[in-house]
């Protein structure tokens, strides 16, 4: 799921890392909004906020609304950091610490996210917009840009053109191609909505400590990789 990364990963390694990070991610984005009243997950509309102080000349509101997205930029450029250190040492490792620096970070949120209210609601979201950077860059890097789950704008437009497609190209591979394209972004975006409902409810009895649910399933999909990955090791040595 995480290992494998470009001509090497498979249709179920992208549907697998689909569903797990999409989850999270709609999960991250609800519990997010719900409590900091922010956008956590893109920085879509931040950008818009950002344009509309600026003309309106309010610029201590526009800086403000550009660290918004700077620290979902500064997540990206972290992550793919450590993707490039790790390449150079250790290739199969470079998924592994932008993975537990993510869910470290969500931990963290989740039990101080009480104090944090009190001093600055803004470290919150700085700091679920900079693991969000970092899982976008991640899955972005070892799927070959194929699976991207931190928000949806682009998933359904490029659903939209490949469901066009499918009117054109009677051909049985490239038919075939699609409809696994298809697929991979409805995993992607029903795993989004079912994390922001799961995120919902979570919320209404447990509040920023639901984020502990993203946090261990992160390290869930991390210990699934690593127990696949020794399990292939023995088989190979017996």
């Amino acid at each position: 799921m995480f290992y494998h990364k470009g001509k090497t990963r498979t249709e179920q390694h992208n549907l697998g890392i689909a569903s797990l990070l999409g989850f999270v991610a709609g999960l991250v984005n609800v519990v997010g909004f719900l409590s900091v009243q922010k956008l956590t997950t893109n920085v879509t509309g931040h950008f818009a906020f950002f344009v509309g102080a600026a003309f309106e000349q309010k610029f201590q509101t526009a800086f403000h609304i550009a660290l918004y997205v700077f620290f979902f930029f500064l997540g990206a450029f972290f992550s793919n950091l450590m993707v490039e250190i790790y390449s150079r040492v250790r290739e199969n490792l470079i998924y592994v610490f932008p993975t537990i620096a993510e869910a470290v970070i969500l931990l963290v949120i989740a039990f101080s996210s009480d104090y944090l209210m009190s001093v600055n609601p803004d470290i919150i979201a700085f700091s679920l917009l900079f693991s969000m950077g970092m899982q976008n860059a991640l899955v972005t890097r070892i799927s070959n840009a194929v699976v991207r789950t931190t928000h949806l704008t682009g998933l359904f437009t490029d659903m939209g053109i490949e469901f066009s497609q499918l009117f054109f190209y009677k051909n049985r591979r490239h038919k075939s191609r699609l409809l696994k394209s298809i697929r991979l972004r409805l995993t992607i975006i029903w795993m989004f909505f079912a994390g922001g409902i799961v995120g919902g409810l979570l919320y209404g009895s447990f509040g920023m400590k639901s984020l502990l649910l993203g946090s261990v399933l992160l390290l869930l999909g991390l210990l699934y990789d690593f127990m696949k990955i020794r399990l292939l090791l023995l088989k190979r040595k017996s």
